[in-house]
């Protein structure tokens, strides 16, 4: 668990509705950045094509997972697509864990209690994502482990660049980030200059 975690990148850009060619101009403008792992969620149309694609092409400099993997049959999508990671809103079932494990992909699923972050690092989680996070606050990630000692948890759902350095004062390792980086519409008119400056304004405002 913790060798896989202390290994993962810190903040992980989330890709939810965007086509192959919207999500292939976010990670060239990663590359080099401090901003170098994505999750392109499987309830987006042709995701394991994109995971596809984006692992073949970019795999070796950005780091490319599938989030939103909250059935057995999108993680062996995912794993036939090559995701590196996988990421969901919710548990993982010991199917998906033993998918993924196969894979050797590291295994993120999310929690809400403290009963459920411990449950998902006893069946083999990496790492545990927090979400809301918004709703848990960044308090949480501190009171939850002062009992229970330090863990691998990433802040997921309602963090942007304004407030992560916040989730991270707090005990968060990792953050997973989507609108809170990127203006979508520059996504979607593949405007690489503007995506390029918020990339730069966002790892501006964290204390890597």
């Amino acid at each position: 668990m913790l060798e896989k975690a202390s290994n993962f990148p810190k903040v992980t850009v989330i890709l939810r509705g965007y086509t192959y060619d919207q999500c292939r101009c976010v990670v060239r403008q990663l590359i080099g950045s401090k901003l170098n792992a994505v999750e392109v969620a499987m309830n987006t149309p042709g995701a394991a094509e994109t995971i596809a694609k984006l692992v073949q092409e970019f795999g070796s400099e950005v780091h490319i997972g599938a989030g939103t993997v909250t059935t057995a049959e999108r993680a062996r999508t995912a794993s036939a697509a090559g995701a590196e990671f996988m990421l969901s809103p919710i548990n993982f079932t010991e199917e998906i864990f033993e998918i993924a494990r196969e894979a050797g992909a590291i295994t993120v699923p999310a929690a809400f209690t403290p009963t459920e972050v411990m449950k998902m690092f006893d069946m083999g989680a990496d790492i545990v994502k927090i979400f809301p996070a918004a709703c848990a606050t960044p308090r949480f990630f501190s009171d939850i482990q002062a009992p229970l000692d330090r863990m691998p948890l990433m802040a997921v759902g309602g963090v942007n660049g304004n407030n992560v350095q916040e989730y991270f004062d707090a005990g968060a390792e990792f953050a997973g980030i989507g609108s809170g980086i990127f203006d979508k519409e520059d996504i979607r008119a593949l405007n690489e200059s503007a995506l390029a400056e918020q990339i730069k304004a966002f790892e501006n405002r964290v204390r890597w």
